[in-house]
């Protein structure tokens, strides 16, 4: 059985693949049990299209490389997974994507995106019909990691969907097994192009 690194390594470099995780961008992370107080995230400058199992390192819930790894640079957004594992303590696993739609969609709405009647939208943990209305977060880009902290933190009753836009940067999503954060992040981006489609 492959191990949870060797399995969402797989994940980040499909991801490639599709356009989500291009070049050195994104972020991922894993923890091993849900009560955990490390987080296993991707290192910082390695080409998506080659992340292999080693490309993890494990930080603390400040961002901070464990001893093992001092010396070595996580991603500079290793503190957005830090608040998602303390605001929802089932969380696993924590995906990221850079996809065309997610930046181009984020531009035309103002802090959130709806979707009504889409049948993937039971995709997402808790939704058992197509005909409810949801709606996802836009936050804010920054480089200020802590600035955006604050902002997850006071957005928390909005995350309902276990995922969120920031603008003109991507797609956060989260599960409490890679299977779910895959769902979430999957469902998301599909209906973020479809959504697309039908207002061009």
């Amino acid at each position: 059985m492959k191990t949870m690194n060797q399995q969402l390594a797989e994940t980040i470099r499909a991801y490639h693949q599709k356009g989500w995780s291009p070049a050195t961008s994104t972020n991922y992370s894993f923890r091993t049990e849900a009560d955990a107080k490390t987080i296993f995230v991707s290192r910082s400058g390695i080409d998506k299209s080659q992340f292999q199992p080693e490309d993890f390192m494990c930080v603390d819930f400040e961002g901070n490389p464990t001893a093992e790894f001092e010396g070595i640079k996580p991603s500079a957004e290793t503190l957005i997974h830090c608040v998602l594992y303390d605001l929802f303590p089932d969380t696993q696993v924590i995906l990221h994507s850079h996809s065309v739609y997610s930046v181009v969609m984020s531009q035309k709405f103002e802090d959130e995106i709806t979707f009504e009647g889409y049948e993937i939208q039971k995709g997402f943990a808790g939704q058992t019909t197509h005909e409810n209305k949801i709606s996802i977060p836009i936050l804010p880009n920054t480089q200020d990691m802590q600035e955006f902290a604050t902002w997850m933190r006071a957005s928390k009753d909005r995350f309902g969907n276990h995922c969120f836009v920031i603008r003109n940067h991507g797609t956060y999503a989260w599960g409490k097994n890679l299977f779910e954060a895959k769902r979430h992040l999957e469902t998301l981006e599909y209906l973020l192009e479809v959504r697309h489609g039908s207002i061009q």
